[in-house]
């Protein structure tokens, strides 16, 4: 589970959506969405240690 988890900033992603998670995966609350295209950087999350995980 935690191998889809992305560190906030990290680029070259693959494009598309992508929700704000906890450390490990878990729900947080009024996540942060991002929508990014080739290239681009992940952006912050709303809280240290959270993370991004592809829609």
């Amino acid at each position: 589970m935690s191998d889809d988890l992305i560190k906030p900033g990290t680029d070259n992603q693959p494009p598309g959506k992508y929700g704000e998670v906890g450390p490990r995966g878990g729900q947080v609350k009024n996540p942060h969405k991002a929508t990014i295209d080739p290239g681009d950087r992940l952006p912050p999350t709303s809280e240290k240690g959270n993370k991004w995980k592809k829609k």
